[in-house]
């Protein structure tokens, strides 16, 4: 691969599921590329391929045909060990229902996430604290999950997925379960990692609203990209 800006590269997508004695495809030869520091909606009906295309961009599961490019490197068939490291050091997650463990303060769910990535325990502290600081959580740190609002919880996500400082972050209707006031101030978080950090972002969404914030919007259904189009962010609203 030439292209070194190129953050996603996926050629030729197709996925194929037993159902009974069916086969379900919920994407068929589909072609993508993300380029370093974009801002991707992805959008469609429900079964149109929208998680399962996250799911394997994410290395969580295989694509059944075509190949998938992570950093110039065709990850399409690596072993389970090494889909693991890559999940580990090159991707972060955000999820709708904030997966965040109920036991652990804002600062050790953080923390949890740099585990194994062979940092030391001073260094992952710092760490978590440096990133619950710039999703705006500084002195939230030592609270629960319990004692923070939705909106808090996904803001301890988007640290936790940040931590390991990912090529690439995959957001799962981060706003899914946020009430109007919290998904704006998710929404402009994003931005600004996008905007100010160059954080690349794929994202997720039913919203119509949420995806109009984004550079790019993909729109699928049959298990294709049926439309790709360049949008202007509206940076004004990180003033």
């Amino acid at each position: 691969m030439n292209n070194t800006d190129l953050v996603l590269k996926i050629e030729n997508l197709t996925k194929i599921y037993k159902l009974g004695k069916k086969n379900v495809t919920p994407l068929a030869n589909l072609d993508l590329d993300v380029k370093q520091g974009e801002f991707v909606s992805v959008m469609g009906p429900s079964g149109s391929g929208k998680t399962t295309l996250l799911n394997i961009i994410g290395c969580i599961d295989r694509a059944s045909e075509g190949r998938v490019f992570l950093n110039g490197t065709d990850i399409t068939s690596f072993s389970e060990s090494n889909l693991y490291k890559i999940r580990r050091d090159n991707i972060g997650f955000v999820f709708q229902s904030f997966n965040l463990l109920p036991y652990l303060n804002a600062m050790e769910n953080v923390e949890l996430a740099m585990e194994l990535s062979g940092k030391f325990a001073g260094q992952r502290k710092a760490r978590a604290l440096e990133l619950l600081s710039l999703v705006g959580l500084g002195g939230r740190e030592l609270h629960r999950p319990a004692r923070l609002s939705q909106g808090e919880q996904q803001r301890v996500a988007i640290a936790r997925a940040l931590a390991n400082d990912p090529a690439v972050i995959l957001a799962d209707e981060p706003t899914g379960n946020l009430d109007v006031a919290n998904k704006d101030e998710i929404i402009r978080l994003l931005l600004e990692l996008n905007v100010k950090q160059g954080t690349t972002i794929i994202m997720v969404t039913h919203d119509e609203q949420v995806a109009a914030q984004t550079h790019r919007l993909l729109y699928l259904q049959g298990g294709k990209i049926v439309k790709d189009k360049q949008q202007k962010i509206n940076v004004g609203i990180l003033s």
